[in-house]
């Protein structure tokens, strides 16, 4: 560069700082100086305490901030030596001391702006102790009195955590979706992970219902693409297509909509069972074939009914045999998933092993069985069978409603079934509004019943071994027993019933109903007690005699094929398998996932054992036969509608 051409330079340099300068000076408004730092009394304590603080050595820090607000209580960093006091109280695990000194800055300093902070801080210290239900009430209080955003994030985030704690997957859900209602950044991701987890635990019906009442508020379209990615993930395949259906219907123009089709598209074709093919599991071996081998012959018998039917297609049955063994159930559940059948028949016994596995799989499977709380293993688990609760159901229903009875009397054997059919009985009478007058309970095996009916019919023993002193008589009967019960009820077999009723006959304990369980269906009964018996009630779950057409039909068949009357198990298992022939006959059900919903919805089916529905647990409402004995033969009560029970 020449020397003249940078002297020009440097001049209109000079010349711009020049006309600069003059701007300032002469503007007409200056740039005023800036404030000065004022230095507080304290404030070095305060920095030391800061320090220490932001280092953790939380110790030495508590003592700066004790020192502070000692010697300056009123000093404008006052409050915010209180709450980092209980921030540091809470890390170190003391929340009684962190609770008292959060306290204590919400009472001294009330307009102070770390008072939100410290209500938050107050409601971990709860949350760290593992009093949940205390942090719900207490969020939830503290929520009505702020409209600030950071706190209702944090404050949702852990009343979200609390509800999580104590297992309430929806409420968990609902506050941690309205804590992602106050996000105001990119940290999001942990929120929703929050969300998935709650999720994870309720069914997509919940969950749609919560979502869309944020909708316009949080981004739906792409929250209920991502629950429904997350829930087939953790393989609730149901939910998972529940939840991508809903996003579709809703959304069709959505960036994810192509993804969602091809996922259900995965789900179903996953889930879609073999066209017309069923699984059987059935004891045919092992200690419960005589059970198994009975059935078998029924659902057979009802495949041919069934093929022989208008243009039904032909049903494929894969028979495994169970062995009376739960690992080898286990086994065959699988080996039917792998077969893709569309359900499972069975089985009798391993039941609770073979429900859990079908559920594993998403397989629905009816059994037959009577395992107390057996359908609360799942939403694939179902039971087509008379239970003990449905037995005392209808027999109290039928007492109170039809026969007016009010006051009853149990004796019942002291095993594992008279105890549970005595502790139903006495349930449902306390829930009719009955009473139970007298409970006796005998030992198995036991052939002489004198001593308890006397208990029960309130005789006094010395009246009775005076009177057999003055007749010489090594046998008197009783006179005058004491009745305050209108009814008995025998939960045991034929044998020992027919034991029990002429003797309560030959002291005099007459003019009751007797009642008891579908056991007593049997001519053993009627041999033994003979005119002792008659007029007894009972229920039980088919009946052979019954005037139904249907019923007519399937004897007349089953006697002519198999030369014997069938009695309850064939006609269950009869039943069940046309239920299902006709199900998966449907072209509506694809998948395992549809004949599942088909049987929770399924009512009224209208079978040889009566009307059946499912409720929503999986299990059998049927309409139970009530019989009576007349003569040598049982005859069909008359029944008329009945009254609820009381509340």
């Amino acid at each position: 560069m020449s020397y003249t051409l940078y002297r020009m330079k440097l001049g209109h340099l000079f010349l711009f700082l020049i006309m600069l300068f003059s701007f300032l000076a002469c503007g007409p408004n200056p740039i005023p100086p800036p404030e000065p730092v004022t230095f507080h009394p304290g404030d070095a304590v305060f920095s030391r305490a800061e320090k220490m603080f932001h280092h953790k050595t939380y110790n030495k820090a508590l003592l700066f901030y004790d020192e502070y607000l000692i010697r300056y209580p009123d000093g404008h960093l006052a409050a915010e030596a209180m709450l980092k006091k209980g921030l540091i109280y809470t890390v170190l695990g003391k929340n009684m001391l962190a609770r008292k000194t959060l306290q204590q800055l919400i009472a001294e300093y009330p307009d102070s702006p770390f008072v939100l902070d410290a209500k938050s801080q107050l409601l971990l210290t709860f949350f760290n102790e593992g009093k949940y239900q205390e942090t719900i009430d207490r969020a939830i209080d503290v929520l009505r009195t702020t409209d600030s955003k950071t706190f209702a994030l944090n404050t949702y985030l852990l009343l979200g955590d609390s509800y999580l704690a104590i297992g309430s997957f929806a409420e968990a859900l609902d506050a941690y979706l309205a804590a992602f209602s106050h996000l105001d950044d990119k940290t999001e991701e942990s929120v929703i992970v929050k969300i998935e987890t709650a999720s994870n635990g309720i069914g997509a019906k919940a969950i749609i219902d919560l979502l869309f009442r944020y909708e316009g508020v949080i981004p739906v379209q792409g929250l209920i693409y991502r629950l429904g990615l997350s829930k087939f993930k953790v393989k609730k395949y149901e939910d998972a297509k529940n939840l991508l259906s809903e996003a579709m219907k809703r959304y069709p123009k959505h960036k994810n909509y192509q993804k969602s089709k091809e996922l259900i598209g995965e789900i179903d074709k996953t889930f879609i069972f073999r066209r017309h093919t069923l699984g059987c599991l059935l004891p045919l071996s092992g200690s419960y074939k005589v059970y198994g081998d009975m059935m078998l012959r029924c659902i057979e018998l009802a495949l041919a009914r069934f093929a022989s039917q208008n243009d039904n297609p032909q049903i494929k049955l894969i028979i495994k045999d169970t062995e009376s063994d739960s690992d080898k159930a286990v086994l065959a559940v699988k080996e039917l998933s792998d077969e893709r059948v569309g359900a499972i028949l069975g089985p009798v016994s391993a039941s609770e092993a073979a429900a859990l596995q079908a559920q594993r799989e998403r397989i629905p499977i009816i059994t037959f069985s009577q395992k107390e709380d057996l359908t609360d293993m799942g939403d694939y688990v179902f039971r087509n069978f008379i239970t003990p609760k449905s037995q005392i159901k209808t027999l109290v229903s039928y007492a109170m409603d039809n026969l007016g009875l009010t006051r009853y009397a149990i004796l019942h054997p002291d095993d594992k079934y008279g105890i549970l059919f005595k502790s139903l009985f006495q349930q449902e009478v306390n829930n009719y509004g009955g009473e139970i007058v007298v409970v006796e309970s005998y030992q198995a095996g036991q052939t002489d019943f004198a001593e308890i009916i006397k208990k029960i019919s309130g005789l006094n023993r010395e009246t009775l071994e005076n009177s057999e002193k003055r007749e010489h008589r090594s046998v008197v009967k009783p006179m005058d027993p004491v009745l305050d019960f209108e009814a008995i009820f025998i939960p045991d077999g034929p044998s020992t019933s027919g034991l029990i009723i002429p003797q309560l006959a030959f002291y005099d304990v007459v003019d009751v109903k007797l009642l008891g369980t579908n056991i007593w269906h049997s001519n053993r009964l009627i041999e033994m007690a003979q005119q002792f018996v008659q007029n007894a009630i009972m229920v039980d779950g088919f009946f052979a005699e019954s005037q139904s057409q249907q019923v007519k039909d399937f004897v007349g068949n089953f006697e002519s094929t198999f030369n014997e009357t069938p009695g309850f198990i064939e006609a269950v298992a009869y039943d069940t398998a046309m239920m299902l022939f006709q199900l998966i006959s449907r072209k509506d059900i694809q998948s395992r996932i549809e004949l599942k919903n088909e049987l929770m919805n399924l009512q009224n089916f209208d079978g040889v054992t009566g009307i059946t529905s499912f409720d929503g647990t999986g299990d059998a409402q049927k309409d139970l036969y009530i019989l009576q004995i007349e003569g040598d033969a049982f005859v069909e009560a008359e029944v008329s509608p009945a009254a609820e029970p009381l509340e």
